[in-house]
């Protein structure tokens, strides 16, 4: 189970952002709520929280405060920004504390839990404090001599070659050399979209065309897709495509399919 800190002075704000993670998530997760700078870190560290989702302006310390006294003692939880400063500022010390994403209220369901399995995927890879002490990271400035092009093609191929499987950024980073919390950047910035979106489109692609196909059982699909809890798949599908699976193809079927 994750344990995820929402940290927001403003108590709608938490209401909202704790009823769409606890509708998504369900029993996959646990919320905690913070109302200032002070009780946020507290409450991260005693509850032992995986991903912290931080508000920037908040009283007793910043969410960047917040963020960087949770660095020094936990470097490979993920760090969330959701706030609605557009400052250039505040958006380079977020990367300094390395903050998997800064979004801009209003957010999108699809970019906040995009966001946030994008962190609980790190979660699942962690390999103990091995950034602590590091930049991020050794491999962050040789882009001239990687070439880009050739790193962006290396991985769509990857993803593209084992989505079914159970891959997660990390994987897809250590093929090409960098940490997860730089890949990450180095995805969005070149495929214009996170990892987690990039994966899940693709994987709803895939299952369409499955379940385009009567001889393959809808239960099935979920599974080839890259999908172990068919549960979750559904959630995903229908938050993608705004019906079921089952839906999908008696819709597709009748003629009526996209």
């Amino acid at each position: 189970m994750y344990r995820v800190l929402v940290a927001d002075d403003e108590p709608i704000e938490r209401s909202v952002l704790q009823k769409k993670l606890t509708a998504f998530f369900g029993d996959r997760i646990e919320v905690y709520l913070a109302e200032n700078g002070l009780q946020a870190f507290g409450l991260f560290d005693e509850k032992n929280c995986n991903v912290a989702i931080l508000d920037i302006s908040m009283p007793g310390m910043t969410g960047l405060e917040v963020a960087e006294s949770i660095r020094k003692s936990r470097s490979k939880c993920g760090i969330i920004f959701l706030t609605a400063f557009d400052e250039f500022n505040y958006a380079k010390k977020a990367i300094e504390v390395r903050a998997l994403d800064y979004l801009l209220k209003p957010v999108s369901d699809e970019e906040l839990i995009s966001a946030i399995e994008e962190a609980f995927s790190i979660c699942d890879n962690s390999e103990g404090d091995r950034y602590a002490g590091e930049s991020d990271d050794n491999r962050a400035f040789d882009l001239e001599e990687d070439k880009p092009g050739d790193l962006v093609r290396k991985a769509k191929n990857y993803i593209d070659t084992h989505y079914m499987e159970d891959i997660s950024l990390q994987d897809v980073a250590d093929v090409i050399g960098y940490s997860d919390v730089y890949f990450c950047k180095l995805f969005k910035q070149n495929f214009g979209k996170s990892f987690i979106i990039y994966l899940n489109e693709l994987r709803i692609d895939k299952a369409k065309e499955m379940l385009a196909n009567p001889s393959i059982n809808v239960k099935d699909v979920s599974g080839r897709a890259g999908y172990r809890d068919p549960n979750y798949f559904t959630r995903v599908f229908k938050r993608m495509t705004g019906t079921t699976p089952t839906d999908y193809r008696l819709k597709f079927l009748s003629g009526n399919g996209q």
